[in-house]
Formats: C-alpha cells, structure tokens, sequence
C-alpha cells in the first residue's frame, strides 16, 4: 500500500484528528473565573481548537465571525451546532461592542483600524511559529521545507496594517510545560515545539493547532500581565513564509537536493503535489521518499524504473536521487511507478527531466 495512495482520505482523517484534539482540549477548561469577552475570528481546522478551548473556558462570554463564503467552514458549522452568537465577515466596528478583546486565529482577512480599536483590550493573535522566524502566510510549511529542526507558536498583539511583528513577553519550553517598520506589534507568548526530522504538514499543522489553543487560553485567562510584560522582537532575525504558488511545487533536480525534494513533499503534503511535467502533459508526484542505501548515480532529472523495488529512481541535485512510488500523469488516474513503466517507458527505458520538461533519451 503506498503512503500517498489517497491524499483525500488522509485530508479528512487529519481534519477528524483537529476535531477529536479540540473537543478534548475544551474540556480541560472549566474555567472558575470571569475571563474577558471574546470575539473569536477564524475560518479554518487551525482556528477550530482554539474555538473550542475558548468556548469552554469563555462559556457565554464568547462571538464569533467568520466568512460565510464557504460551505464547508467548520468555523461557522462548530458556532452553529453550539449556539454561539455568529457574525458575518465583513464586520461594522458596532458589533464588537460589549466585547472586551478580539482573537484572530487563521482568519486569512485584513482586519482594518476602526475594529481594532473596537476592543478595549485590542485584538491579538495566534501565529504558528517562533516569530520572527516565518513571519507569513505559510510558517509551518517552510519550517518543514527548511528543514527546522524546532518551531512552536506565537500569540501576539495586531495593530493595524502591520502582521507578525512583535514583541515577546514569555518563552515557555515544552520540555517544561509539557513586515517590518516603525512600530513594533506585541507578541505576548511563545511555546516550542520539536520537529521530527520526518514530520508531514498535516501532522505538525494538528500539533501546533492544539499548541496554540492551550497558550491562547493561557493567554486570554492573564491578558493584563501579558500585556504588560512585552520584549522587541530581533527584527534582524526575521524570515519569511510567504503565500504558497504552483512554482514552489515545480521541481528544478538540477537546484534541488533529494532531501530538499522530499522536504518539500513533506511540507506540502494534504496540501498541494510537487509537480513535473512528460510530453508536455503535467506530472503530480504523490508518493516520494529517499533510498535506505546508497544506489547508482545518476545525472539530475534522469530517471529509471527499479524493478525489485518498484520505484521511478530520479537523479537529483549534488549526486543524490530519490525514489517515486506513486504519480498522476495529466488526464489519468493516480498509478503505481510500476504502471507508469509498463505503460509509458516500454518505448523508452530512460527518461530525463529537462526545464520541467520529461523527454525521452
């Protein structure tokens, strides 16, 4: 059975394991309290936990907004089952009234000034990495990509038009608890975690959504002391995860390393295939990984079919190769390496990857 053989049916148990973490996570907190009056903004499975915690920690002292563009928003599918008081996106400044702080948590909307102003306490928000590293669109993706070997989560303070600049307030290891201008935003807390050198997006994206959701109930239930307690972020350290394109997913085995090429796969799984294409017809790689022994080298974007191990071998960047098991060509079902050889290379038992371009030798 291939790893990769239904990237759908992985989508979804990924997606039912966000679910099963959120619901679990609520239930730690009974809160005994009077925390602050929230006014929740999210659209996705990264926002969901967070939701979840909240609304067992915030009881009837929680709102929520959201897009109502998609129909499969599990966002406004949790607020409604639940009972929650639910706002459409776009917001007027009127409706955070009788709110005390805003959370935005994967919203993927510029929130403008006059609801930022809107809260008392301001509006802050949950970022998934170590800020000022990946600050972005995509952290957890280029922190795999890059080959992080540790990453975490990030709370925050927004101000208007600026993202991921911030200050730290507190580092908290989990070994012990289990755009840049003038002015600097406030990052109120931080936790870290390990990345397994072997770590799929799907796994650590889950992994961070449940992380972010206790820091931000931490968070919520100290706003005050947090708030308070603020440290400038290094901006001279500062990297960047910009918005994912199709050109991050076309593989250059003339630039990319085998490692740098499953790296890749590994960040984008669930997500999105790396590509290449064959008689002018789009190749999706699905299923990759890199030999367990050394095999013959070959030229960058060269490929051969390995019999006994049933595998497309491809030559890659400073002598290195990889292994493809699973691939869609343009117009076709997902096939086996071994379908693909039977099926396209009886003509032709070489191949070579030229400028994305599979020719014939």
């Amino acid at each position: 059975m291939f790893f990769c053989k239904s990237l759908v049916n992985n989508f979804y148990k990924y997606k039912r394991k966000v679910c099963h973490n959120g619901h679990a996570l609520a239930k730690r907190f009974n809160a005994s309290h009077n925390p602050p009056r929230v006014l929740f903004f999210g659209t996705d499975h990264f926002s969901l936990p967070s939701l979840q915690a909240l609304h067992r920690n915030c009881s009837d002292r929680l709102g929520v907004v959201t897009s109502f563009k998609s129909p499969a928003n599990c966002v406004r599918s949790y607020a409604e089952q639940q009972g929650l008081p639910l706002q459409r996106w776009p917001l007027d400044p009127v409706q955070c009234s009788g709110y005390d702080v805003g959370v935005v948590v994967s919203f993927g909307h510029l929130i403008p000034a006059q609801i930022i102003h809107a809260f008392p306490s301001g509006m802050i928000n949950v970022h998934a990495s170590l800020l000022p590293r990946w600050r972005g669109a995509a952290p957890v993706i280029y922190a795999i990509m890059k080959g992080d070997t540790r990453t975490g989560v990030s709370i925050m303070k927004i101000e208007p038009h600026r993202f991921d600049v911030g200050a730290v307030s507190r580092l908290s290891r989990s070994s012990r608890c289990g755009k840049t201008d003038a002015i600097t935003l406030q990052i109120l807390a931080q936790r870290e975690v390990p990345v397994k050198p072997d770590a799929y997006m799907p796994e650590l994206h889950a992994s961070l959504a449940s992380l972010g959701a206790h820091l931000l109930v931490e968070t919520v239930n100290n706003l005050s002391e947090r708030l308070e307690n603020a440290k400038p972020q290094d901006n001279a350290a500062a990297s960047y995860a910009p918005k994912i394109t199709s050109q991050l997913t076309e593989v250059s085995w003339g630039e990319l390393t085998a490692e740098e090429v499953h790296a890749r796969h590994r960040a984008l799984f669930g997500y999105k295939n790396l590509t290449t294409s064959f008689s002018e017809k789009q190749v999706q790689l699905l299923d990759l990984r890199l030999p367990e022994a050394l095999l013959p080298a070959q030229e960058p974007g060269r490929l051969s079919y390995q019999r006994k191990r049933k595998s497309l071998l491809i030559g890659c960047a400073r002598e290195s190769q990889i292994e493809v098991l699973q691939l869609r060509v343009e117009g076709r079902r997902p096939m086996s390496a071994q379908d693909f050889s039977n099926g396209f290379l009886k003509q032709a038992r070489a191949l070579h990857f030229l400028g994305n371009k599979l020719r014939a030798c």
